[in-house]
C-alpha cells in the first residue's frame, strides 16, 4: 500500500519550468532514494511536498489526502516530516528543548492553561519531556540532553535534526543530503541509524543524497532527476546499469 502519491507534478518560476511531469510513489515502510546532480530540482521537490511551494500543476496525496496547497504546519500534522540540507537547529536551546519542541503538533494544553502553568499544562509538558528522552536515546544522545545544541559534534547534530523530525511522529520523512559534510565513519553510523529509524519508527523514507555509497548501500528503490524531469526509475542494480545515468550524473 502507497504513503505518498505524486502525479505529473510541476512548478513555474517565471519562465522556468523547474520541474515537469514527476511522478512518484513510496509504498509503506520504503526506503526511497532520489538523486541528480545539483541543480537537478531535487530540492524542489522537497519543499512542494512539504508546502514551501505550490504547485503549478500535479497531484501529491498522502495515504489519499490531498497536500496540494495546504500549509507547511497542516501537511506536518498529517504527517509529513523533513530535515534540512544546511542544518537548521535551535542551537542556543538544548538538546531536549530541541526535541520537544518537534512535539508542538502533539500538544493539548491552552494558552491560558500554559500561562497559568495549570495541572493540564504539567501533565502535557511531562508526557513530551519522556517521548523526547525515548527519542533521544534511540540515537544516544540522551547523554546530551541538557547540552546547548550548538555544543554538539557535527554528526550528532545530524541526529538531532532527524530525532527532532521523528518527534512529529510522521508518517513520511524526507532527509535532504543527510551526510553532508560527514566522514566516512560518520556516515556509516547515519546509514545504521537510518535503517534502525525505519525498522523501529515503522514509517516510509525519502532521502537526498549525493554519496552513492549510502544511496545504493541503504535505499530499495531510485528515482533519478535530471534538469526537474524523471531520468530513471529502478532499484539500486538497475540505476547504476542504466547508460543515461552514468552519462548524466554517475560518470563514464
Amino acid at each position: 500500500m502507497s504513503v505518498l502519491e505524486v502525479k505529473d507534478l510541476g512548478i513555474n518560476f517565471g519562465g522556468l519550468r523547474a520541474v515537469d511531469q514527476f511522478n512518484l510513489t513510496i509504498d509503506e515502510n520504503q526506503l526511497y532514494g532520489l538523486i541528480g546532480p545539483n541543480g537537478a530540482g531535487k530540492t524542489t521537490i522537497f519543499n512542494l511536498l512539504t508546502g514551501v511551494y505550490a504547485p503549478t500543476d500535479g497531484v501529491i496525496e498522502l495515504n489519499g489526502a490531498k497536500l496540494n496547497r495546504k500549509m507547511p504546519s497542516t501537511i506536518a500534522k498529517l504527517g509529513v516530516a523533513r530535515t534540512f540540507q544546511n542544518i537548521r537547529l535551535f542551537k542556543d536551546l538544548t538538546v531536549l528543548e530541541n526535541v520537544k519542541i518537534g512535539m508542538h503538533n502533539q500538544v493539548r494544553y491552552s494558552l491560558f492553561q500554559g500561562i497559568f502553568r495549570t495541572p493540564a499544562y504539567w501533565q502535557d509538558e511531562n508526557f513530551m519531556e519522556k517521548e523526547a528522552m525515548k527519542l533521544l536515546e534511540v540515537f544516544k544522545l540522551h547523554t546530551f540532553a541538557h547540552t546547548k545544541a550548538s555544543s554538539l559534534p557535527y554528526g550528532k547534530q545530524r541526529e538531532l535534526e532527524i530525532a527532532r523530525a521523528l518527534a512529529t511522529n510522521p508518517k513520511l520523512l524526507l532527509l535532504d543530503e543527510p551526510a553532508a559534510g560527514m566522514n566516512p565513519q560518520e556516515t556509516q553510523e547515519l546509514m545504521d541509524t537510518i535503517r534502525k529509524v525505519r525498522s523501529q519508527f515503522k514509517i516510509s523514507i525519502l532521502l537526498i543524497e549525493h554519496d552513492m555509497k549510502l544511496v545504493m548501500g541503504i535505499c530499495e528503490k531510485i528515482t533519478v532527476l535530471n534538469y526537474g524531469t524523471v531520468l530513471a526509475c529502478g532499484t539500486p542494480e538497475e540505476i547504476q546499469k542504466n547508460k543515461q545515468v552514468i552519462k548524466a550524473y554517475l560518470g563514464d
